[in-house]
């Protein structure tokens, strides 16, 4: 890791990227991967977790939005790139002449593929997806023959070619809900219908996270995983990340600003809802909300100083909370860990999700740019094994 002082850290494990990928390839041998990055990588970073998600075997990389895909284009990325949350209006010939596959819900979107087609000369590469349950985007089934139907035309008119039929299950977290046979049931008959027109798509995937861990019958032709490949477990019910046979990626420090003895009745932060006991020692870790640190984190929030665990003391505030260390001493500059793997007895994404009332997907998700990510554990094209810091907003 870079020796440089940093006032808070985002260390990004990229070897642990890499044995993920490829333990999840591992569960699901007969299928393609997707290693999906939206949303910065789930916040470790999209560039890097792309180009070392393609080193340990993904076939394709996922995005959310075009401009996602893009920016992984623009930084060099070559490979099988598809994304799916298009708007009217959205660079849809800018992804076409980037090589980027595009996912169409409905018939605007295919009205809008095929004018950027017919503008670029070029055929637009189109994987429908169909709404099996979960009722956000996708085409509904009573619309699915319209649209297939066009998309037909479409690519008889040399325009598209529909590379993938998709969808997205709403439960597959929760072993054993009824939606999930329900949706695959729809997929495999949308699948059929459209097959049955006349396309052939190269692929066919439903299947996230959680059902590449947990069902097979669902892995088709391609997985997309997205927060397990940081090694987070898609719901404790599947099981702890080292019993899914993975491991966390992203490690939250920060170097205490402020060490100080204060006497009891002391109030600490913003409305004073914590006041000391007695006399003790407040340590200052200076990260807060504007740094990703949830606001629910305040009174409830773990973080590991001096090795023991604490708990946020008082109100988070945008740049800072503080930690009350008792009868035990510390000095700035002292290591506070917010979260990474639990080797070393820190909290873990999942333990700050289960303090704030949410999931451990928005708690690595939700660091903020302003936060450096320092990757280790990456490979230079010689081979050798090189740290890097940057402050990577990713794409």
């Amino acid at each position: 890791m870079t020796e440089t002082p940093m006032r808070a850290r985002a260390v990004v494990d990229l070897a642990a990227l890499r044995a993920n990928v490829r333990a999840l390839r591992a569960r699901a041998p007969r299928a393609q991967l997707m290693a999906v990055v939206k949303a910065n990588a789930y916040g470790h970073g999209a560039v890097p977790c792309a180009r070392a998600a393609r080193q340990a075997g993904a076939e394709w990389i996922g995005t959310a939005t075009p401009h996602e895909a893009l920016a992984l284009r623009a930084a060099g990325d070559t490979g099988r790139l598809m994304c799916w949350l298009w708007t009217p209006g959205d660079p849809w010939r800018e992804a076409l002449e980037a090589d980027i596959d595009v996912s169409v819900s409905g018939l605007w979107a295919l009205e809008e593929v095929t004018a950027a087609a017919r503008a670029a000369g070029r055929v637009a590469r189109v994987q429908l997806k169909i709404d099996t349950g979960l009722g956000r985007n996708g085409c509904q089934p009573g619309d699915w023959e319209k649209l297939v139907a066009a998309a037909r035309d479409a690519e008889t008119a040399g325009l598209i070619k529909v590379t993938g039929i998709w969808s997205h299950f709403a439960c597959a977290d929760e072993p054993g809900h009824p939606s999930i046979r329900a949706q695959l049931t729809v997929f495999k008959d949308a699948i059929a219908y459209a097959e049955g027109q006349g396309l052939a798509p190269e692929v066919r995937h439903i299947a996230n996270s959680p059902a590449t861990l947990t069902l097979p019958e669902s892995h088709f032709d391609l997985v997309r995983t997205g927060v397990a490949m940081y090694g987070i477990s898609p719901s404790p019910e599947l099981g702890t990340p080292e019993e899914l046979g993975i491991r966390p990626v992203m490690t939250l420090s920060a170097s205490l600003a402020s060490v100080k003895r204060v006497p009891g009745g002391h109030g600490v932060s913003y409305g004073h809802l914590y006041t000391t006991p007695g006399e003790t020692t407040l340590a200052l870790v200076p990260v807060g909300y504007a740094d990703g640190i949830p606001r629910s984190g305040s009174g409830t929030g773990p973080v590991l100083v001096g090795g023991k665990w604490r708990t946020v003391a008082g109100r988070v505030a945008m740049d800072q909370f503080v930690v009350d260390l008792g009868g035990d001493s510390a000095a700035p500059g002292d290591e506070a860990v917010l979260f990474g793997p639990g080797d070393r007895g820190e909290p873990t994404a999942e333990d700050w999700a289960r303090a704030t009332g949410t999931i451990a997907y928005e708690v690595v998700t939700r660091i903020s740019a302003r936060v450096p990510r320092v990757y280790v554990g990456d490979n230079d094209v010689r081979g050798n094994d090189v740290d890097e810091t940057s402050e990577d907003t990713g794409a």
